[in-house]
């Protein structure tokens, strides 16, 4: 199965308004579009209407870090997917900052993913377990919680579109983690993997893009997007230097052209 690449660019809380624009300025045209690579930006709630009319729609697609799982009512303060319908192609849902900083629980990660493919938005699924469950030796378990509970209203259709990126929270920069090994990594991707072909079948299975997000960078980005089952990486703060987020996006076309 020939997956697209993908390679998403996740701000955070970073840049306002115009420094968004700017450093979309400079990723339009450092960046070559490639017809086997899909590039992603998810920039601060603000930037992306502005955002929405700048970028280039045939070389870039946006994503929101963050929505509301109900469509509409007083939820003060708050921003529902189906506000998001038409401005963004992909959502981020369930990113170890929510579950850490937010609280987030499996209940409300499910139902924000459901609300994105409810209002046709591809939900970029976000599960990882901390240090302390993988010194537990909990790895598989926390993964096979966040996911099966993220997708459980789902149909098989719903879930082949769906995107998934594993971040080890213990290898994520934000949270002081360590180096990750990317020969390690294999084994949870090809994991999440099986747990959904056991759900909804082989077919399924193969159709879904892993990603792979634990403070990725131009250096290491290669023996990551080697692995097997890895289509794509969730990148941090490397998206915010636009020199080394585009020498990612290049480095990621040649592994994907030598193999084609």
């Amino acid at each position: 199965m020939n997956r697209k690449t993908l390679i998403v660019a996740n701000w955070k809380m970073n840049l306002n308004v115009s420094q968004s624009s700017l450093l979309m300025h400079r990723l339009d045209k450092k960046i070559v579009s490639h017809h086997n690579i899909e590039i992603v930006i998810a920039p601060s709630m603000l930037a992306l209407q502005p955002l929405s009319k700048e970028i280039n729609h045939q070389k870039f697609s946006l994503a929101c870090q963050n929505a509301y799982f109900k469509d509409e009512g007083a939820f003060t303060g708050e921003v529902s997917f189906s506000m998001l319908n038409g401005l963004v192609n992909y959502g981020i849902v369930g990113h170890s900052a929510r579950r850490i900083y937010f609280h987030e629980s499996l209940e409300e990660v499910r139902d924000k993913v459901k609300a994105a493919v409810r209002n046709d938005i591809v939900p970029i699924l976000c599960i990882g377990e901390t240090k302390p469950e993988r010194l537990a030796d909990e790895t598989s378990q926390v993964l096979h919680d966040q996911l099966t509970s993220a997708i459980y209203h789902l149909t098989s259709d719903e879930v082949s579109k769906i995107v998934i990126a594993y971040e080890p929270i213990w290898a994520i920069s934000t949270f002081d983690g360590e180096q990750s090994k990317p020969a390690d990594m294999q084994h949870a991707l090809k994991f999440i993997r099986h747990q959904i072909e056991d759900l909804h079948g082989y077919d399924v299975a193969k159709e879904v893009r892993i990603l792979y997000g634990g403070s990725v960078d131009s250096h290491d980005i290669l023996a990551y997007l080697s692995l097997e089952d890895c289509d794509g990486v969730l990148v941090g703060a490397a998206s915010l230097n636009y020199e080394q987020f585009s020498t990612i996006v290049q480095k990621a076309y040649t592994l994907k052209y030598s193999k084609e």
